[in-house]
């Protein structure tokens, strides 16, 4: 039903916020070494980057993203930074894991190899037109219950896997001042396909994709003015990510969540009511970037994931723009986005 995924069509991008990926690389050596690595980091981090020997891997810095956007108005400051190393590929699957970032454990205390898991996810199908509630029938162990549609049962292309994390949680600074010592602590062992036309956050941490047949759709579009590289202060991945569900719905494709895991080191979170204050305004937002992306229908017309951003950044910009200006800087951010992706496409950066 599906077909093995070869290495050489796999790249892994690491975003790099710090400059010494020493440690980093290192422990996930048994899992990156066999792949190509796109290292792209942050523009504005000023040390030179410390990467150990034994990875086949690529560096792209500041000047890479100045030659690359020539004068396009794409910001890929901060963790934002990914997005370059997903315009710069030239691979089938990407597989996005941040430096932060370490294996994780499973119940059995067995390191979690999530390019692995990715690419499973990625290569068996996804059923998003019925919900089986034994999760994932094509896991090991699972199947379709009772019930389910034989005729459903072949299911979808699944292009989008989202992973999650152990231990630092992704919350938002309101959930953060109540629960400030939360962590996550529980392994669950399952993957599930999202359910077609249900909305959900994503998150750049730790994903795998489809890049030839979604990659547009990952799109650094909404940024608050005055926004901060914390990733709790940042709706840019929750917009990608809803456009993107938006458009694997509309290309009768699948998103799944679930395995594999990372381990998130804790952070210095600061002040958390620092954080609310610049986090607020998106807080607010969401009332209303919710109901939209849920009312999106796009276009027969629309084959591909750049037709289908065009198609979604004009109606961002005449349904969301009179509300907020935000919205009409996030729909000339996703026009900006496809030109850029069709540029860096036909030529050999």
């Amino acid at each position: 039903m599906s077909m093995k995924i070869e290495d050489s069509e796999v790249d892994i991008v690491i975003a790099a916020l710090c400059p010494n990926l020493t440690s980093f690389l290192e422990e996930w050596q048994p899992f990156f070494s066999r792949f190509h690595l796109i290292i792209v980091k942050d523009p504005d981090l000023e040390d030179d980057l410390q990467i150990p020997a034994g990875f086949d891997h690529q560096v792209y810095s500041k000047s890479d993203m100045e030659r690359a956007l020539s004068g396009s108005s794409i910001n890929f400051s901060g963790h934002s930074c990914h997005y370059f190393g997903y315009l710069i590929s030239r691979k089938k699957y990407i597989i996005s894991i941040d430096d932060d970032c370490h294996p994780a454990r499973d119940n059995s205390g067995a390191l979690v190899d999530p390019v692995a898991q990715h690419i499973t996810n990625l290569q068996t199908p996804a059923t998003p037109f019925f919900f089986n509630t034994l999760y994932d029938p094509f896991c090991q162990g699972a199947d379709f219950v009772r019930g389910y549609p034989f005729s459903l049962r072949n299911g979808v292309d699944c292009i989008l896997s989202c992973g999650l994390w152990l231990n630092l949680a992704d919350y938002d600074a309101p959930t953060q001042i109540v629960k400030p010592n939360e962590r996550n602590t529980r392994y669950v062992d399952a993957v599930m396909t999202v359910p077609i036309r249900a909305m959900m956050p994503m998150s750049g941490i730790n994903i795998g994709f489809n890049r030839e047949v979604l990659g547009p759709a990952l799109v650094p579009g909404l940024r608050l003015v005055g926004e901060g590289k914390r990733r709790w202060e940042t709706v840019e991945d929750i917009w990608s990510g809803m456009c993107a569900k938006v458009v694997c719905d509309h290309l009768g494709c699948g998103v799944k969540s679930g395995l594999p895991y990372v381990w998130r080191k804790d952070v210095d979170a600061g002040n958390a009511m620092e954080s609310l204050k610049k986090e607020w305004e998106g807080v607010k937002l969401m009332e209303e970037i919710v109901p939209f992306f849920q009312s999106v229908r796009l276009p027969a017309s629309a084959i591909t994931a750049e037709d289908c951003v065009v198609a979604i950044a004009g109606m961002v910009r005449e349904k969301l723009g009179t509300l907020n200006p935000v919205y009409v800087q996030a729909a000339n951010a996703m026009e900006a986005w496809v030109k850029l992706w069709k540029a860096v496409g036909s030529s050999k950066v």
